[in-house]
């Protein structure tokens, strides 16, 4: 079974439930079943800090995932992957900026995150960022809230 939980550091004022569905088609298409990790709402400030002391980049961004899993030996039944960090101002501004719902952009965000922490790195090549970004759009465009408009 697949678990995660949401910490709400930044205090929104909006519905995130449906990230549930896109998490769990995220992990259906790549054959998760038994996974934990966290997603943590943060603030441009705290995103900034996390991206400075771990990346060395003295700026913010929207999301950084910190897999906890480097290699595939599995130790234990449930993968352990480790957590997602988004900053909610970024995400918000970058809606605006793309002319899209927040909520597209958040679920964006999340599984753009969650295929980090299942090993996909779209900084290691063309053919990498391609099958990322595809994969993303697959999961995006199965639910009518996070289908591109």
């Amino acid at each position: 079974m697949n678990e995660f939980r949401v910490f709400d550091e930044y205090g929104c004022d909006f519905d995130y439930s449906y990230l549930d569905k896109v998490i769990n088609k995220t992990l259906e298409m790549e054959g998760v079943s038994a996974s934990n990790f966290s997603i943590v709402f943060i603030d441009d400030e705290k995103m900034h800090e996390l991206n400075k002391t771990y990346r060395g980049i003295d700026r913010t961004t929207d999301v950084l995932s910190f897999a906890f899993e480097d290699n595939n030996k599995l130790c234990y039944n449930i993968r352990q992957l480790g957590e997602i960090f988004v900053s909610i101002p970024k995400m918000q501004a970058q809606a605006s900026e793309y002319g899209h719902s927040e909520t597209r952009e958040l679920a964006f965000l999340v599984v753009h995150g969650l295929l980090h922490l299942l090993g996909y790195d779209h900084t290691k090549g063309e053919a990498e960022e391609k099958e990322m970004f595809e994969k993303q759009e697959l999961v995006l465009n199965e639910f009518e809230e996070t289908k591109h408009p």
